[in-house]
């Protein structure tokens, strides 16, 4: 994969992030590293182990899912949103 400036100006659209040009350089520089550092992930030969589910001894402790409304915490989270109509969460378009 190549990181260029395309690959940037994207990820900062997604990120709804503004990235100084004079930072572009070096963020691709380490973007560049990251990656191939988890591509020597494809070095590993993982053949002859058994894949796990869980790392956790006994499974991961499950609880019962039960759905509650507090309008009390809905309404104080609303007051905080930078944007909020009709008790929802306005957010910026992002997908195309």
């Amino acid at each position: 994969m190549t990181v260029d400036d395309k690959l940037i100006d994207k990820l900062a659209k997604l990120s709804s992030l503004h990235i100084e040009e004079e930072r572009k350089d070096g963020l691709k520089n380490e973007l560049a590293e990251i990656i191939d550092f988890a591509k020597n992930l494809d070095d590993i030969d993982v053949s002859n182990i058994e894949a796990t589910f869980t790392t956790v001894k006994g499974g991961t402790a499950l609880r019962e899912d039960i759905a509650r409304q507090d309008l009390e915490i809905s309404q104080h989270i609303l007051k905080h949103a930078p944007k909020q109509e009709n008790g929802y969460f306005i957010v910026p378009k992002i997908i195309e």
